[in-house]
């Protein structure tokens, strides 16, 4: 059971941080590309870290918590 849970735990960040990542780069790419790679690296985690922390896991949890069926209950 702890390794289900490790595993769900791990898709709900990839689907937060695999688009955010994306867009992020998408967005702020080419601007970034003039600096060190420590320093994109450090602005990204700087932006996407309390992202993933704060709004984007939150609203995997809610949006799942809403689609799945409540347990103890027959549809």
């Amino acid at each position: 059971m702890k390794t289900k849970a490790k595993l769900t735990a791990s898709i709900k960040i990839w689907v937060v941080i695999y688009p955010s990542i994306t867009l992020l780069l998408y967005l702020f790419g080419q601007p970034l590309a003039v600096l060190p790679l420590y320093q994109r690296t450090l602005l990204l985690t700087i932006a996407l870290v309390p992202w993933i922390v704060f709004a984007g896991l939150p609203l995997v949890n809610f949006i799942i918590s809403r689609i799945s069926p409540k347990n103890g209950k027959t549809q």
